[in-house]
């Protein structure tokens, strides 16, 4: 979408100049050392400096086609008059990383906004897609606030096997409770995985990557259009160039993130997440990204939101299909088309136009997979927030993944104190459990993990997989992957670790959850919880050096977005000193 530039700043307004442009020796020397690299004055004056933060490499699935997009934006930032300027940062791949990319989603955060405060850039390209590198690098920019553009990773090709089409995550998950079960064996689950595995790019069911990419343009971050592209289509390419055009503008219109990234669109975010059946991290990731520009999202504003946005994407694992469907279907900008009553339109994206603008007259082409609003998929948003004497300060649940005969339901606990005592236990022949059991895990929270990986999915026991058991209610304080599915209650808060009460469960204790109530309540008195907590002390921190000892130290709980408390503010990082 061509957007006529408004000038505001001039050559000398530009942030790099206060490297280059002195004459001084220090500006001597960083123009002297640009030859050294085989850049001349007339590659680096007159011009701004666009950093390219690449979150590339051989670890990361997801992000494989990273090189040669890189090169594409940098083409983009050349033929738009800019010099562009790549910085590696840390890769987040969500498969290979242990225990949680979590863990170091505030890592990424923290790298991100030094690479670009440090180093003479005018204006940035954040790559990113697998499930942390979206927040982290949204976190980034809002802190630092210099114009920045997000391009999106693009989600993988359909995956395929025996005539069936096949989302990774979700259906990996239910292959395996097969395999678990004794229905498949080993050669037909390495065929499942090997026939979804097809292509670069992010999970294409509706997980973390899909949601939070998705969010990024509903948020106004990146190109119309952008967020569902798949990795692979001759569009995504383009998509890249465009970027690298775009932000060479955006620095000369001094179009910043703390102007698009407003109150009204994180609202905007939270409708769309809902109306998407995103995945649940959503609401702790736009808690983080928010409260980096002062803005304080809960858990009740998400809830309110939810209640009256029904959802419309018919995608995996709340619906039938996958996000290269989506996309054809008429991808996002045709889904916030049919659901323009729920937004503020007159907010802006990086365009420098509004979302009105951008998704003006977009049609859908499949109303199978994107539906209307006279005909949704479910009739309230994709997650619930619950509260109780367990959940304080609340946890959430992907109403629409969990099987409906439990949106009401009441049973006995089986409490596993941590993820060892699960994994040893779980399929105990000997284990006292049935379908209408709650499995409780414990110290699998922010600090208790730490981390808070995505163990929130517990396993069914073995026993109850043979007889055809494929969903439990299931309770924790840590995640569940955007991809899983179930009746999984999750980000209990506060955690065990720290004294909430999930840590005061005990075997047998009775659990109700009410998701249409939006309660979650366990039946012990407050006397017996306040013994309970007595006598309760808390677990022994696995790490006592580096960063893992500085997480422990310094993060948030759930509902509070899970950022560092020393990161997690209003004001704006500031400018380096230079002499």
């Amino acid at each position: 979408m061509a957007q006529k530039i408004k000038v505001k700043k001039k050559l000398e307004d530009l942030r790099s100049q206060r490297w280059y442009g002195p004459n001084t020796m220090r500006g001597v020397s960083a123009r002297a050392r640009s030859r050294q690299m085989g850049f001349g004055p007339d590659d680096i004056n007159n011009k701004p400096r666009i950093g390219i933060i690449n979150t590339w490499s051989d670890m990361n699935t997801c992000h494989s086609h990273f090189k040669d997009r890189a090169e594409e934006i940098k083409r983009g930032v050349y033929q738009a008059g800019g010099f562009p300027i790549e910085l590696p940062a840390m890769s987040l791949g969500e498969i290979l990383v242990k225990p949680s990319t979590m863990l170091y989603r505030n890592f990424l955060a923290m790298e991100a906004e030094e690479l670009i405060r440090c180093h003479p850039i005018d204006g940035v390209v954040l790559m990113g897609g697998c499930d942390k590198t979206t927040p982290a690098l949204l976190m980034a920019a809002l802190s630092m606030n210099i114009p920045a553009i997000y391009m999106p990773a693009g989600p993988m090709l359909r995956g395929f096997y025996a005539g069936e089409t096949l989302g990774s995550g979700t259906d990996v998950l239910r292959y395996w409770a097969d395999r678990r079960a004794g229905l498949i064996d080993d050669e037909k689950m390495e065929n499942v995985v090997g026939g979804m595995s097809r292509s670069a790019g992010t999970c294409m069911v509706m997980g973390t990557a899909a949601t939070m990419m998705a969010l990024s343009e509903a948020l106004g971050m990146t190109l119309p259009g952008a967020s569902s592209i798949p990795a692979v289509d001759t569009a995504h390419a383009l998509m890249a160039s465009a970027c690298g055009r775009r932000i060479v503008d955006m620095v000369w219109e001094d179009l910043k993130p703390r102007d698009i990234m407003t109150e009204a669109a994180f609202d905007n975010a939270t409708a769309v997440d809902m109306a998407m059946g995103g995945s649940t991290n959503a609401m702790i990731h736009l808690i983080a990204i928010a409260g980096r520009a002062g803005i304080k999202l809960d858990l009740e504003r998400f809830d309110k939101i939810s209640q009256k946005t029904p959802v419309l994407a018919n995608i995996k694992p709340s619906g039938e299909f996958l996000m290269e469907d989506f996309y054809y279907a008429g991808g996002i900008r045709g889904l916030m088309n049919q659901m323009k009553d729920h937004l503020d339109l007159r907010q802006i994206n990086v365009t420098g136009g509004t979302l009105g603008e951008s998704i003006k007259d977009q049609p859908v082409y499949l109303d199978d997979v994107i539906k209307s609003l006279d005909d949704p998929l479910y009739h309230q948003g994709g997650t619930a927030i619950l509260r109780g004497n367990l959940a304080p300060d609340g946890c959430v649940i992907k109403q629409t993944a969990a099987d409906p005969k439990f949106h009401q339901h009441v049973g006995k606990a089986i409490v596993f104190k941590d993820y060892t005592d699960l994994n040893l236990r779980i399929d105990d022949p000997d284990l006292e459990v049935d379908e209408n059991s709650v499995l409780v895990l414990q110290n699998a929270g922010p600090i208790g993990a730490p981390g808070m990986p995505e163990w929130g999915m517990l396993p069914i026991p073995k026993k109850l997989l043979e007889k055809g058991v494929r969903d439990m209610v299931r309770i924790s304080d840590c995640r569940m992957s955007g991809t899983a599915y179930g009746t999984c209650v999750l980000h209990v808060a506060p955690e065990a670790a720290v004294g909430g009460p999930l840590g005061l469960v005990k075997d047998g204790d009775e659990i109700e959850i009410d998701i249409q109530g939006r309660k979650i309540h366990l039946d012990v008195s407050e006397e017996e919880l306040a013994k309970r907590k007595a006598a309760w002390s808390p677990p022994v921190y696995p790490a006592t050096r580096g960063y893992t000892a500085l997480y422990a130290k310094h993060v948030t709980q759930a509902n509070e977005g899970a950022d560092f408390d020393f990161l997690h503010a209003g004001d704006e990082t500031p400018e380096p000193l230079i002499f």
